[in-house]
């Protein structure tokens, strides 16, 4: 990942797309050197959906049995949208995290110095490029959890602070589940795990157990040391709009950037950055940047900082139109679905399995 950037040219996305090979992912798809596809920014910024995705990779011939795997990975981004949908994943989804010794996160794991090979050097790649790796996104999730025995709040907020492709959905439910609050058990994984997948060589390290020892494993004196963090976002200065209040507008957010969007329609574009969702789910100054700079494969888009509320009290438009998230507070106009692989899936369901088995089902008819 070294001097690694994420393109934020919406044809280079696309082929990106289009080199997928979902046969080798799935084979390679946990070793931190795999055939990832990079794709997950795009996604989670809205340029591009889960079911477009997978529309293009199934269109070379593939059936669903072939790239399982693959679907699966694309689906649980789904599953978890639709849990943020009916709870509040701010909070315990099945039951509360055990034990819990801090509400903090551990010095170390701020400063990449936990002493895991693996774990720091995803951290310090996670600093400058905006990436982690998923597997080690559990790793880093487990010993924070459940070695440091951190309440999941503070830390899925501080990497959420730092992922280009930070999602107020797959991150939360990411981390209750390896804290055993969104799952039956916890996640752990240990030195020989992460040698395997990181291409690391390391023992004797705090995590150089046996899986049965974790259980009743003492806090290591490495980790004890937690800190608060204080995260703020960097939003870029208000410039002057033009709106036409006899047009459409058309709302895009964090989390819809999609070009595609109404693209034959004739309105305002207007990528509202709002002032009070980031200081409820702050981002880095690399994250900020990495939206202004995609917002640009949208034509005449315009930027304004500030609550879809106080928009609508400065411009007197039309109407209003946007995608329907989670996280839109206060929206109220003309609210349009965001595209899912199976979208008659819907309302909770306890477990991703049984999800799956839904939209397998789906996608088995049509496909």
């Amino acid at each position: 990942m070294k001097d690694f950037q994420f393109t934020t040219d919406y044809l280079v996305v696309l082929e990106k797309i289009n080199r997928i090979d979902p046969i080798l992912y799935s084979k390679t798809r946990n070793h931190i050197k795999g055939a990832v596809t990079y794709l997950s920014p795009y996604i989670s910024r809205g340029v591009v959906s889960t079911k477009m995705v997978l529309t293009e990779v199934l269109k070379k011939g593939f059936t669903i049995p072939q790239i399982e795997a693959f679907a699966k990975e694309l689906v649980w981004r789904d599953y978890f949208q639709r849990v943020a949908q009916v709870h509040d994943i701010n909070s315990a989804i099945k039951q509360e995290q055990h034990p819990i010794a801090n509400y903090g996160i551990p010095l170390p794991v701020m400063n990449a110095s936990t002493g895991i090979k693996g774990i720091d050097t995803a951290i310090e790649e996670l600093i400058k490029t905006g990436y982690m790796h998923n597997h080690c996104r559990m790793y880093l999730a487990c010993l924070v959890c459940n070695i440091a025995q951190s309440h999941w709040l503070q830390p899925a907020r501080w990497l959420y602070y730092y992922l280009l492709d930070g999602d107020w959905a797959s991150n939360p439910c990411s981390w209750q589940w390896v804290a055993g609050a969104n799952s039956s058990k916890k996640y752990y994984a240990n030195q020989d795990n992460i040698n395997k997948y990181t291409k690391t060589n390391q023992s004797n390290t705090i995590l150089d157990i046996a899986y049965e020892d974790f259980e009743n494993l003492a806090i290591p004196d490495a980790l004890l040391k937690t800190e608060s963090v204080e995260l703020n976002t960097e939003l870029p200065e208000q410039k002057e709009i033009k709106i036409s209040d006899s047009l459409p507008t058309f709302i895009y957010n964090y989390y819809n950037l999609d070009p595609l969007w109404q693209r034959g329609a004739v309105g305002n574009r207007v990528l509202l950055l709002d002032p009070k969702f980031f200081s409820q789910y702050p981002v880095s100054k690399k994250c900020m940047d990495f939206v202004i700079a995609l917002s640009k494969n949208i034509p005449d888009i315009q930027i304004y900082i500030g609550s879809f509320q106080s928009f609508k009290e400065q411009f007197k438009v039309a109407s209003i139109h946007y995608k329907e998230h989670p996280l839109n507070e206060g929206y109220n106009g003309v609210e349009e679905p965001r595209d899912w692989i199976a979208e008659e899936v819907v309302g909770y369901y306890p477990s991703f399995f049984a999800y799956w088995k839904k939209v397998e089902k789906c996608l088995m008819k049509r496909n």
